[in-house]
This record gives structure tokens, C-alpha cells and sequence, in this order.
């Protein structure tokens, strides 16, 4: 019987075998005959029986899993595969980073010369102190060198040794060194003696005080001791030194991880994938950390890798590399922390408006580079524990927002402490409060903004496709006051207190959700704060479509995770590293780019949001979008009495529209308020204002089919009077 016969005997005894101790085939489970096969044969010795050896070598040899090794990709793979840097150092992208590294440089180099022109008089008298000792120096110098004394050491000891032929070489080299440096003197002298004599009785006065001045100078310096220099340093050695792959070393063996320590000391397993290198004031380093070591151990241990490092808390921020894989860390070390470093000002802290379709800038990161927020098409959600700047950052969104003239605002300040009363002057609707009345008021306001938000779909509904491709509201459509699409922001803080209100709370949730989900895209913006976004303080069908979310400290996993989104925590992205004492107004903002960041909000306090405030009013104004309570119309009385002609037909008709019809007047307020002029038709519009003194007349136009004829309507100009006469009526009274 050959090998092969012995082999395929053996598999039928041992698949028998097999099949016969196992309940593998009851079970249906797969039996594996190679490492049964392996299994017999290193029992019996051999796979062809007891005592017998194999001629097959392989079944003894453990398979390779590994396939054959990739070839190196070559050079021209290599510079595919290569990452490129940047041609331009980031502060050279931007004029606002250009002009603040050149103001940063105007001043280092004009705080030096200011300094040392301050101290000159002092620096001139130790001068002259030490003149009369530099004169001495100078002239021992000049007779050592005329005499060739620096070579008298080397001669002595060449004679002491007795080494007759390198002493004869030296001393020749002496007396050819000696005749011509004394034949240089013997010129000199002469020559600077005639120029000392002219200087002293034949110069200018200017030209002596220029001598005198300058051989102080000199001889000040030469004579000076080595241990007590003429000027002093102008600016003291910083306390940041460069951070280095040693001291990153070091500070990351510092917290402890077994698995980052273990490779620290084999030398294998931590990489710096980049040069460390400046990015703006600080230092980046991009590391790979040993296997098994997430960004979430090193995140965690942010204290005792600033002890590490020797650098204070502010200044040390781990984070996650979004573009890299799990393994890696980005170490950003500034030279000063985030709360002491000197923020650039606000781009629109003076001037300059703002299209709200197009990213603002509005805080800075810890390279003090600015970030942009976009508030159209998302609601936005702000949280954190009190005390920590929520309402600051509110009000800055809502000063954005007051630098788009066509914007209408809507603040409601619950906590009551009237943080939002600057911006009074351009508000449509404003309340600081938590009582019923409070809540009521903001309800009332609710309620015509969902009709408003109705009448907006339709209005995109009824647009061609080549003003509205995409079936929302565009920047060109909200400037076209005919459609009435400006942008509307809604802001409430601590926003708790009306979805909690056990009377109105329940509606208010409704209206808000239709503004969160269908809002965005009818030019709704809505933003919301409180101090921990659970269920009750905003509900989840409201949080959880909000696209812009804020979280300024927070002390937990769940509070975090609440705010940034679910697993943001795990993801190193988490607002428990801020300070309470030193990080106010810090926050990490997620949904404007693809992951989140660090933010500080611009400081703008009080007065210097009334200056902004009283710019954008000047800019409505202008373009002719004062309205609410800005203009003194009183929501309460409007509500009491079911609505206000007058204003509702100014709000539908535009500057441009000097004289329109009854009929077109009354479409438009049906749109506006159907519950009140659902209905409407043009003898309805005609005696509803007769008793303001407002009187229709004939008015030529166009119908919609083209043609001209002339219908019963009003002049605008009749309106705008009425209501200023109101207006002085109600003021006189």
C-alpha cells in the first residue's frame, strides 16, 4: 500500500472516529479535518500510522497567513502617498491674521526702542564711567598685538621642551610678525594723531560732540565688566519655552498608562507623525500613541499632562485628530492660557453688516484664529451649568442677527434679568420675565409666527423653480420685500420656563417643534438655552433635530452628551475640562464644521452692544424695517383687540407700492391672519377703514393676465398717516 492509500485509509478511520465520539453531526457544527489531521499525526508520531515517519514534510510545517509581502510603492508612490504642507504659513491666509502678526511685531519692536530710549541717559553715563578703563584696555590690546604677545605661551614651551627646530620656526615667525605689525603702527599713529588734533580745533561742534559721542561709545563698551552690561533686556525670557518631542515624551509618561509607558520605554510604539511646529500662539504636535492607548487616555489626564509639560491648565489641550485614525492625538500647547491671551477685536465691533446666508465670524479657537458661525437653515441649542455664558453668547447671536437689516427679531429673556435689553430698539418682539403674562405674551407671538410660517410655505410653494430650485428661502428672496421672507430669529433663554409652564408650556412645545423641523428652511431661525437639555427643559423632538449646538462647562458624561450629542463624550469631545473659574464663555460648538471645536465667544458687554445696537438700528432704519415693539406697537393691545389694520396693511404693502388695490390688500391679509381676514374681499377692506378717515379711491394697474384697467384701492401714504395720527393720539393721552 502506497502513502497516498495510507493516508486516505487513515482519514476514514478518523472521520469514523470522529463522527462516532462527537455530537458534531447531531449539531450540525463543521468538523475540521486539517486540525484533526494535525492532531493524529502529532499523536501517532506520523500521519501514515504508529512507528512509521512521513515523507510529506508540509504537514508538520505551520501554514503562512500572511500572503506575500506588498512591494514598496516607490518613489512615485511615495510622493502620492506624501502629505504636503502648506506653501503660506497660516497667518499670511488671512488679512485679519496678517494684521495682527504685523501689529504684534510693531509693537514688540516699538516696546524695545521705547525702552532703551527711556534708559538712554543712564546707559550714557555707565558709558562714560567706563571709557577711561576702555581707552586703557585698548591701548594694552594694541601693544600686546603690536608685540605678538599671544605667541609668547607657545614659544616658551616649545624652548622648555628643548624642541630647538619648532622654537627657531616660531621665534622667525615672531620677528616677521612684529616687524610688520610695527610698521603698521608707526603709520597709523601719526595719522591718528592728525586726526585727533583737526577733530579738537578745527572741526564743527557737531562733528566733535558726533566724535566725542562715539569714542564714548567704544571705549564705554570695551571697558564695561563682563558681568555688568551696559543696557539691560527689554523684554524678560517667556515662560513658553518650544515645545519638544523630549518634553511631550515625558509629560505623556507622567500619566501613568501602562500600555503608553511600556512603549515609552522599549523606544517603540510613539510616533510624531509631523514636525512639531508654531501654529499660531502655540505649539502643535501630532502624535501616534502606542496600540491599545485611545486620545481618550490622554484627554482624561489633561492635568497631569499640563504638570507634565510645566504649563498651566489653559494652555494644554489634547484633542482628537479627525482626519487621522483612532490611534492618534493632537497636542496643542499655547504660550499663554486661552482665558489670559489677548483676543483679536470683533470684525463688526464698529462697522460692517452681515448677510445672514453667509458664515460670520463671531468667536476665536485657542490659535485666537476667528470662527464662523452660520445661523440660517439650523436651530441652535446652547447649554451648561449657570454663570457660565450662555446668555453673553446668545446676546452675540442675536447682535449678528440685528446687522442683517432685513432680519426681524423675536428675544424673550426668562431668567428676568433683562441681559437682552440693548437690543430692544431692533426687536419686533421683546419680554424679560417668567411670570404667566410673560409666557402668555411669548405664546401670542408663537401663534402669529406659525401662521406666518404657513403663509411662507406657501409663498415657496408658489415660486417657479428658477427663482426656487431648491424649495427654500435664499438670500435674493429675502431681500424682495414683495414675498416677505427676511430671516426671523426666535431666541429664548432659559427656555425651561415656558415648556414647562403647566398652562401654556404644552402649545409652546407644538409651535417651537414646527419651527425646529419645518422652520430652517423658511428662513426660521431658533435658538434656545437652558442649563441641562434633558427632556422637560427642551424636548427631545426639539433637541434632537437642532443642528447647532453650544456646550459651555458642564460637570458630567450625561450633561455633555445631552447637549453635544450622543457619544461626543466617549469621543474626547467634552466640556467637563473647562474651568469654572478661568474658562467663562468657552465652549465646544458642534455643527458648524464636520467636528467639533473649541470656541471662545467675543466679549461684547453692555455698552458695547448698545454702540453695535444703535448701528443697526441707523441700518433698519434705512432700509425701512423697524417694526414691533422697535416701533412701538404693543403686542398685548393687538392681541386684545384680534388684530391692527392699519399696521397689518402696512406690513403687506411695500414702500415701492405708492397706490394698490382693495382686492390684492385684502389677498395679502388673508395670507397674513386667515383666522381674522379669512375671507376678505374688496367692499370688506373699504369699510374697515372708514372709520380710520382712510378712503378708497380709483387706482390704475395691472392685472395678473396683463392688462390694464383701473380697480377701487388705497394710497399708502393715507395708511402711514392714520397710523402716525393714532400714534400722536395715543401719546397725547
Amino acid at each position: 500500500m502506497n502513502h497516498e492509500d495510507n493516508e486516505r485509509e487513515l482519514f476514514k478511520r478518523l472521520e469514523a472516529e470522529v463522527f462516532a465520539d462527537s455530537p458534531a453531526e447531531e449539531s450540525g457544527d463543521v468538523v475540521d479535518f486539517d486540525k484533526a489531521r494535525t492532531t493524529r499525526s502529532d499523536t501517532n508520531g506520523s500521519a501514515d500510522g504508529p512507528g512509521v515517519e512521513s515523507d510529506d514534510d508540509d504537514a508538520d510545517r505551520p501554514r503562512p497567513v500572511d500572503g506575500p509581502q506588498p512591494k514598496d510603492p516607490g518613489l512615485m508612490g511615495q510622493a502620492r502617498e506624501a502629505g504636503r504642507r502648506e506653501l503660506v504659513p497660516s497667518w499670511l491666509k488671512t488679512r485679519a491674521e496678517l494684521g495682527t502678526a504685523v501689529r504684534w511685531l510693531a509693537a514688540y519692536v516699538g516696546h524695545i526702542v521705547a525702552f532703551h530710549a527711556l534708559r538712554s541717559p543712564v546707559y550714557a553715563g555707565r558709558l562714560l564711567r567706563h571709557t577711561p578703563r576702555g581707552i586703557g584696555r585698548s591701548l594694552r590690546g594694541w601693544r600686546r598685538w603690536a608685540s605678538d604677545a599671544e605667541g609668547a605661551g607657545l614659544r616658551s614651551a616649545e624652548a622648555f621642551r628643548e624642541h630647538t627646530g619648532e622654537y627657531l620656526k616660531l621665534s622667525r615667525q615672531r620677528d616677521r610678525r612684529v616687524r610688520w605689525r610695527g610698521a603698521v603702527t608707526v603709520v597709523m599713529l601719526p595719522i591718528l594723531t592728525t586726526v585727533a588734533l583737526l577733530l579738537a580745533f578745527a572741526a564743527p561742534w557737531w562733528i566733535q560732540t558726533l566724535a566725542i559721542a562715539t569714542a564714548v561709545g567704544v571705549f564705554g563698551v570695551v571697558g564695561a565688566p563682563a558681568d555688568a552690561p551696559i543696557s539691560q533686556h527689554a523684554v524678560v525670557k517667556t515662560e513658553a519655552p518650544k515645545l519638544t518631542a523630549s518634553m511631550v515624551t515625558i509629560a505623556l509618561g507622567a500619566l501613568g498608562n501602562a500600555e503608553l509607558n511600556a512603549a515609552i520605554k522599549k523606544g517603540a510604539g510613539l510616533r510624531f507623525t509631523s514636525e512639531i511646529h508654531r501654529d499660531g500662539p502655540g505649539w502643535r504636535a501630532d502624535i501616534e500613541l502606542p496600540p491599545g492607548v485611545t486620545p481618550d487616555d490622554v484627554i482624561d489626564k489633561r492635568k497631569e499632562l499640563a504638570s507634565g509639560l510645566r504649563r498651566k491648565l489653559g494652555c494644554v489641550w489634547p484633542m482628537p485628530n479627525p482626519d487621522d485614525h483612532e490611534g492618534t492625538v493632537i497636542l496643542w500647547v499655547g504660550d499663554r492660557p486661552m482665558h489670559e491671551a489677548k483676543a483679536p477685536v470683533w470684525p463688526l465691533a464698529k462697522s460692517g453688516t452681515v448677510d445672514l446666508f453667509k458664515p460670520v465670524p463671531f468667536a476665536n479657537n485657542q490659535q485666537m484664529r476667528w470662527v464662523n458661525v452660520s445661523l440660517m437653515f439650523v436651530a441652535c441649542v446652547i447649554g451648561s451649568i449657570p454663570r457660565m455664558g450662555k446668555t453673553f453668547l446668545m446676546r452675540l447671536l442675536l447682535l449678528i442677527a440685528a446687522l442683517d437689516p432685513r432680519a426681524e427679531l423675536h428675544a424673550y429673556d426668562f431668567k428676568g434679568t433683562g441681559d437682552f435689553r440693548p437690543l430692544k430698539p431692533v426687536c419686533h418682539r421683546y419680554r424679560s420675565g417668567e411670570e404667566d403674562e410673560d409666557i402668555k405674551y411669548c405664546l401670542d407671538d408663537l401663534r402669529e409666527l406659525k401662521t406666518e410660517l404657513r403663509r411662507r410655505a406657501k409663498v415657496i410653494n408658489s415660486l417657479p423653480l428658477s427663482r426656487c430650485p431648491e424649495s427654500k428661502v435664499t438670500s435674493e428672496l429675502a431681500s424682495d420685500k414683495r414675498l416677505r421672507l427676511h430671516p426671523v430669529m426666535v431666541v429664548m433663554d432659559e427656555c425651561q420656563k415656558a415648556f414647562e409652564h403647566d398652562k401654556y408650556g404644552k402649545e409652546i412645545q407644538e409651535i417651537v417643534t414646527d419651527f425646529v423641523k419645518r422652520g430652517p428652511a423658511l428662513g426660521f431661525i431658533t435658538v434656545l438655552a437652558t442649563q441641562r437639555v434633558d427632556k422637560h427643559s427642551i424636548p427631545t423632538p426639539i433637541s434632537a433635530n437642532a443642528v447647532l449646538r453650544f456646550c459651555l462647562k458642564v460637570t458630567g458624561q450625561m450633561e455633555n452628551d445631552m447637549i453635544l450629542g450622543t457619544s461626543m463624550y466617549k469621543a474626547g469631545y467634552r466640556a467637563t475640562i473647562f474651568s469654572f473659574k478661568r474658562d467663562k464663555g468657552m465652549a465646544w460648538m458642534s455643527g458648524e464644521e464636520d467636528e467639533p471645536t473649541i470656541i471662545r465667544g467675543t466679549k461684547v458687554d453692555a455698552p458695547m452692544a448698545d454702540t453695535i445696537v444703535a448701528r443697526a438700528r441707523k441700518l433698519r432704519e434705512d432700509y425701512g424695517n423697524v417694526t414691533g415693539i422697535a416701533a412701538d406697537e404693543d403686542l398685548t393691545a393687538d392681541a386684545a383687540a384680534g388684530y391692527d389694520l392699519l399696521a397689518d396693511i402696512r406690513t403687506v404693502t411695500t414702500a415701492e407700492e405708492e397706490r394698490i388695490w382693495n382686492e390684492r390688500i385684502a389677498a395679502r391679509l388673508a395670507e397674513l391672519r386667515p383666522e381674522v381676514y379669512g375671507g376678505w374681499k374688496t367692499e370688506n377692506v373699504t369699510t374697515a377703514l372708514k372709520p380710520y378717515g382712510v378712503k378708497t379711491t380709483g387706482v390704475a394697474g395691472t392685472t395678473d393676465a396683463g392688462e390694464r384697467t383701473t380697480r377701487r384701492g388705497i394710497v399708502r401714504a393715507h395708511i402711514l398717516k392714520a397710523i402716525a395720527e393714532r400714534d400722536d393720539k395715543r401719546d397725547a393721552a
